[in-house]
């Protein structure tokens, strides 16, 4: 403590200093504006299907108001550094800057300069003017924000609570580095300046709630976790009694705030659900539309999904915050949701194929952003594979019912239900016996084909490794079955084109045309195999 002491004037020190020698003004103050704190609120960009997952509006053209798209390229430069705030990184920008105010005397200045009597208010304002927030000492618990403050814009009450979240980390590292280094005699001087500067903050979590808008979840996740890591700070310290005694109140002051952010959280969170059922009558039109690509409220949920995520981690990896139960329980709460949600939503949907589709892609985006393979590796996970197994059965089981003998399971569309398999029969395909039904059943495979592909072909996979995965089942499930039908039937040799082939009913017109294709009824493997390769857009 000797050697940090010795870096340290004595309280009042400054005043007898040379003034060229003291901070400029403003000083700290624009060191602590260039820290970002918290996810920024962007501008919502027109949709691109070549991102790396697309989305689409809902059929009203109203986007969900309670989460705000996380996209850098619609911010300024100061606000992309802060889209996804890095908790841990700008927290310790934020205790080097309180630690430069305790080394060079600012913040003992301070405390001396409310050692010099008057209201509370006027022996605060400096302080709170380089700290950038001296419109808090404006506020009071009953009367919340001042109107000026109030009629600001959503952008405005971002900026506000940014300078807010600061200020607070900056009060609480420089009382507990300051209340350590001082005498004993000044340990209840330091402490109780710096429960007047935190009762003064604490009046803003208060105000500013209910003037938030409806994308309000991510701003209060963004206050509980810098006032949850500004509690912690607050531990027992090897100092006085007195001091310590003030700095517990401190403490739980911190405390009953974070829990109070928890039922703001829980009140926001409810209002959203309760927007996004009520939005349900567009969801079967918005899959129709959509081709069964990632909706748009998935996308969302998943950024913000995300930012939570990020968000735990970096409490977690913070010494002054361990306690993640909260965080960690609201991510899976809300990854729960959001897939209960899909299931109900689908129903709606009554092209199965396009349903299986749907969940396909949605539920891929979900757990492959929150229920990763170990190690890194690449899989698709139970739920992901009944959905592809679905799609694969009421989609191209029908094609395949004309070349083979189909093995019956008895299943319904219900996603729990699994799906119904088909294969190739152990002993092989009985035709007829008859060469023209033989032809007639490859004539209508080709057709139910060409009309499946035709449909299929622009539906939207926007992840590639899952789109490279679900061709090779589909061309896997299709090819065999097709070629094991040929190979058992080779008489049909003559009726099979090395091109491709017009399904019906274009393809009895066509050959009226061209006689001399009269005998040409499908495709061969390989060109069906090309086809398959070319289905759906990214």
């Amino acid at each position: 403590m000797a050697g940090r002491l010795a870096l340290v004037p004595e309280l009042g020190e400054w005043d007898n200093r040379d003034p060229a020698q003291s901070p400029p003004r403003n000083f700290y103050r624009d060191l602590i504006r260039n820290v970002g704190v918290a996810r920024r609120r962007c501008n919502r960009q027109p949709v691109h299907t070549g991102s790396t997952y697309s989305s689409y509006s809902t059929a009203s053209g109203a986007s969900n108001p309670y989460f705000y798209q996380l996209n850098s390229s619609s911010c300024s430069s100061r606000s992309r550094s802060g889209a996804i705030a890095d908790f841990g990184a700008h927290g310790h920008e934020l205790t080097k800057i309180a630690r430069r105010m305790v080394s060079e005397g600012y913040a003992q200045r301070m405390v001396n300069l409310a050692l010099g009597g008057g209201p509370d208010c006027a022996r605060l304002e400096t302080w709170f003017m380089e700290l950038d927030v001296h419109w808090v000492l404006q506020l009071h618990e009953e009367h919340g924000l001042r109107p000026d403050l109030q009629d600001k814009s959503a952008a405005s009450h971002q900026e506000l609570i940014e300078r807010w979240i600061r200020a607070l980390t900056v009060i609480a590292v420089s009382i507990v580095e300051l209340v350590l280094i001082v005498t004993i005699d000044e340990m209840l001087a330091v402490a109780r300046f710096g429960k007047a500067s935190m009762s003064k903050m604490l009046v803003f979590v208060g105000a500013i709630i209910p003037a938030l808008e409806a994308d309000m979840i991510g701003t209060l996740v963004d206050m509980y976790v810098w006032v949850s890591s500004a509690s912690y700070r607050f531990t027992p310290l090897p100092i006085s009694r007195e001091a310590q005694t003030i700095l517990d109140e401190i403490g739980r002051s911190l405390s009953r705030e974070v829990i109070g952010l928890r039922e703001a959280i829980s009140s926001a969170t409810e209002a959203a659900r309760t927007f996004i059922e009520d939005e349900g009558s567009n969801w079967a039109i918005e899959i129709q539309r959509g081709r069964g690509e990632v909706h748009e409220c998935t996308r969302l949920m998943v950024d913000f999904i995300r930012y939570l995520v990020k968000a735990e981690g970096s409490m977690r990896n913070t010494a002054q915050s361990h306690d993640t139960a909260y965080l960690r329980g609201l991510i899976d709460d809300y990854v729960h949701y959001l897939k209960d949600l899909l299931l109900r939503k689908s129903e709606l949907c009554l092209d199965p194929s396009l349903r299986y589709l749907f969940l396909l892609n949605n539920f891929y985006l979900v757990t492959n952003q929150f229920e990763p393979f170990p190690g890194g590796h690449w899989g698709l996970t139970p739920e992901c594979k009944k959905f592809m197994d679905s799609y694969l059965d009421v989609s191209w089981g029908h094609v395949l019912s004309h070349v083979q003998k189909k093995v019956f399971v008895d299943s319904s569309l219900d996603v729990s239900c699994g799906s119904v398999l088909f294969g190739i029969p152990r002993k092989g395909l009985r035709g007829s016996g008859r060469h023209r039904k033989k032809t007639t059943s490859l004539a209508k495979f080709n057709s139910a084909f060409h009309k499946m592909y035709r449909a299929q072909k622009f539906c939207k996979v926007p992840f590639p490794r899952l789109r490279d995965a679900l061709r090779e089942s589909i061309t896997e499930k299709v090819i065999s079955v097709y070629g094991y039908y040929l190979e058992k039937h080779p008489d049909l040799e003559k009726h099979i084109s090395s091109d491709r082939v017009i399904s019906a009913p274009s393809y009895w017109y066509f050959m009226k045309k061209h006689r001399e294709l009269e005998n040409l009824i499908s495709s061969s493997p390989d060109v069906l195999k090309e086809m398959l390769a070319e289905l759906f857009e990214r």
